[in-house]
């Protein structure tokens, strides 16, 4: 039986000064199915979710809604009419409870004053009865790891009764007991006629879980199939625009001596105790765990973020405190954090800024001011050595 078309986007065109994100893209998204939607990084699938979500406006193009026509101003717009999306970074008020988090900006009222604090509990508990979510709802955010705040992410989606639900990366941060956990609940979603747009880079997970997949390549679209019809090889070769003969090349680095030794490294306030390992010259260490095992602690405690109460950190044979991640970066240490937004980057700042932030001393003249031309080549030479797509610094 034929599924009725719940969403339809017809030639989205987006552009950005000195990039077309979007090149008159369509997609669309039947009752009841999970369609994934596919493509390498800066293919154009965000961009074209928060188009579809209010975030962005796009240029051209129409979307549909039920047969009805939508131009959703705002996030909280797309909301209100059903459509909701679980972003890969969460966006969450992580000072303020489970139950705060999925009813800001509308808790229910006791005579349209007063929150009610017992119903918003029940409803709460509700949710996550249906969705077998096992989370306290009073607990405060900022003290959950990143899966379970993700599940309350979607627990906020259900609550507003959403016809389309776009999950973006939903797994990147979740063992493979939670993946389970996720995918249930997707077809407990599925089974109740909700369209749910699925974005993965993980091709045995969209063959599982998806029903058709549309495939986007340098802000157009190239394909969309049945996923049964598809074949991991297909996919790469529709994401890339060639055949990949040789998709994980043999290696042929050879590592050398050792140049960061790890010994007995215990954490003053954390489960880290005695960790020692040692990472060779020339090769790329994987340090691999469950949530809550220790694996980010490590890095941040090596990095001089977290509290050490002993342990010895030796690079290249010099012995390093690395009190702080200024001390660190005088090291030479470098850290890529796990939640990029909240603490990886300045969001309000621009590429330049971030790019040299902690290199501002290398742009100083004359002591006391900073070369905006030095500022600028050193973050153009970073974007054209890593390839993006971005043409402007600011």
């Amino acid at each position: 039986m034929a599924k009725d078309v719940l969403l339809k986007m017809e030639g989205i065109t987006k552009a950005f000064p000195g990039v077309k994100a979007l090149d008159n893209v369509s997609l669309e998204v039947k009752a009841g199915t999970v369609h994934a939607l596919m493509g390498e990084n800066g293919a154009g699938k965000s961009t074209l979710m928060k188009c579809l979500f209010g975030i962005y406006a796009k240029d051209s193009g129409h979307i549909y809604l039920e047969g009805k026509e939508i131009d959703f101003k705002s996030s909280k717009e797309a909301l209100d009419n059903g459509v909701a999306m679980v972003h890969q970074e969460l966006n969450q008020a992580l000072k303020r409870n489970v139950m705060d988090n999925i009813w800001l900006g509308r808790y229910p009222k006791i005579g349209g004053i007063a929150v009610n604090e017992r119903k918003m509990r029940e409803d709460t508990e509700a949710i996550f009865e249906e969705l077998k979510i096992d989370v306290d709802v009073h607990r405060i955010m900022s003290t959950m790891p990143v899966s379970q705040r993700q599940m309350v992410e979607i627990a906020k989606a259900v609550s507003y009764n959403s016809k389309v639900i776009v999950f973006d990366e939903p797994t990147s941060s979740l063992t493979e007991e939670e993946v389970e956990h996720l995918f249930e609940i997707i077809n407990q979603l599925r089974n109740k006629g909700v369209g749910i747009i699925y974005i993965s880079h993980k091709m045995a997970e969209i063959k599982r879980i998806s029903d058709e997949i549309t495939i986007m390549r340098d802000g157009q679209w190239v394909a969309t199939r049945p996923a049964a019809e598809l074949e991991m090889n297909d996919i790469i070769r529709l994401m890339v625009g060639r055949e990949l003969t040789n998709q994980f090349p043999p290696k042929t680095n050879k590592p050398g001596e050792v140049t960061l030794k790890v010994e007995n490294l215990t954490g003053q306030y954390n489960q880290l105790k005695d960790v020692s390992f040692e990472a060779h010259k020339g090769e790329i260490l994987g340090i691999a765990g469950l949530d809550s095992s220790g694996r980010t602690e490590t890095l941040e405690s090596i990095f001089g973020i977290r509290t050490r109460k002993n342990g010895t950190i030796t690079l290249d044979g010099k012995n390093c405190l690395n009190r702080n991640a200024g001390e660190s970066i005088k090291n030479g240490f470098a850290l890529l954090t796990e939640e990029r937004r909240a603490t990886g980057i300045f969001g309000v700042l621009s590429i330049k800024d971030n790019t040299v932030i902690s290199s501002l001393k290398r742009h100083k003249r004359f002591g006391f001011f900073l070369s905006e031309k030095s500022q600028r080549k050193d973050t153009q030479y970073y974007i054209d050595a890593m390839r993006t797509d971005r043409k402007s610094v600011v």
